[in-house]
């Protein structure tokens, strides 16, 4: 059983999850009406993880989940309305260890559930299994790193990464066109990947010579604002991809949430472009479509592929091909995972040239481009 305690200000929310979780029939359940009272039911009820409301009077979730960090660290599932206000404190709250976000369904809860709950459902499971990453002060690190100050009191050089050996049985990708200037780097995540973009971003040079593409998995609501957010604690310059945009040495490209981003050529040369989600992707923005897209374009030496924290297997497929046709590729090691589900569907298929802690992937991706 999965222990599961779910913090809501709303009656009726409260009793449309319960309904969702009880129907699962693994699920012991228990309802706190504000972020004070689940701060009670932390020692008494220990669970396995917990569904926060983001708004809520008194405590809110965001301090509540500061609490709970502090005092019983555990996987927290935020749930958020789809407003602005409710994206940036989404994630702030990633930002601060929670898990994952759902949006909360908008108007007629009930004609909402058939999306609502499978998803909801989904996360819920793999939040359950999940280490929370605890990350207060990571922004504040970041920005004293990029002004020039000295790293904080007891920092270490990162862990090597280590090569997992040789791909095998590899499903083939089609041919490429002919070779432009220059590589891309394209990046893939989804569970705890905000953080872990974070990361990533916040140790990569200003003069970091190839583009980065990423597909994270993400609602539409939160690509802007994570775009934004990533922007700020980054050297490298940042935008969400809403229309076709080219290719520039040393800037990030995140895709839009909802929908894919690919690869395209245009006769300016490379560009990345939003697409329309496609059924047979299940995941969006996929990984695994903007790798077969940047794969039709460019020769897989010119390619890295880097999949981090997520739960599902997108990405691995295709980015095991990317490096049985010559390409490189590295995925996030399982300790430092929130989700070891992508990266670990890519070590498991033989296809990580390197498999590195997040803390060292920045340094591993230099070293590819340079």
């Amino acid at each position: 059983m999965i222990r599961l305690l779910v913090v809501d200000d709303s009656a009726l929310m409260r009793k449309v999850l319960g309904a969702i979780f009880a129907a699962e029939g693994d699920f012991e359940l228990a309802f706190a009406r504000d972020g004070l009272e689940a701060l009670d039911f932390l020692p008494r009820f220990g669970p396995d993880v917990v569904t926060l409301d983001v708004t809520m009077p008194g405590l809110d979730g965001l301090a509540c989940l500061d609490r709970i960090m502090l005092e019983r660290p555990c996987p927290v599932v935020m749930l958020s309305s789809l407003t602005g206000e409710g994206a940036e404190a989404s994630l702030d709250a990633l930002a601060r260890g929670a898990v994952d976000v759902i949006e909360k369904p908008a108007g007629a809860v009930s004609l909402a559930l058939d999306r609502f709950a499978p998803a909801l459902v989904r996360t819920v499971r793999a939040a359950a299994r999940a280490r929370p990453r605890i990350a207060l002060g990571l922004a504040a690190r970041l920005r004293a790193r990029h002004a020039g100050l000295a790293p904080p009191p007891g920092s270490r050089p990162a862990p090597r990464a280590v090569d997992p050996g040789p791909v095998d049985d590899v499903p083939p990708i089609p041919a490429v066109a002919a070779e432009p200037a220059g590589g891309l780097v394209l990046v893939g995540a989804s569970t705890g990947g905000p953080p872990a973009l974070t990361a990533l971003l916040g140790e990569l040079p200003a003069g970091f010579p190839w583009p980065i593409v990423i597909a994270q998995h993400m609602p539409a609501t939160f690509t802007g604002p994570l775009a934004r957010r990533l922007n700020g604690l980054s050297a490298l310059s940042v935008q969400e991809v809403t229309a076709p945009v080219p290719l520039i040495p040393g800037r990030v490209y995140v895709g839009r949430g909802d929908a894919d981003v690919i690869v395209v050529r245009r006769p300016g040369g490379l560009m990345a472009a939003p697409a329309p989600a496609q059924a047979e992707y299940p995941w969006h923005p996929s990984v695994d479509r903007l790798v077969e897209s940047a794969l039709d374009l460019m020769p897989p030496r010119r390619l890295v592929g880097v999949l981090m924290t997520g739960m599902g297997r997108d990405g691995a497929r295709t980015m095991a091909a990317l490096r049985a046709r010559g390409g490189r590729t590295i995925a996030e090691a399982e300790a430092t995972a929130v989700v070891w589900g992508m990266p670990g569907e890519l070590v498991r298929a033989g296809g990580a040239s390197v498999v590195a802690p997040l803390e060292a992937i920045a340094a591993e991706l230099t070293a590819l481009v340079a």
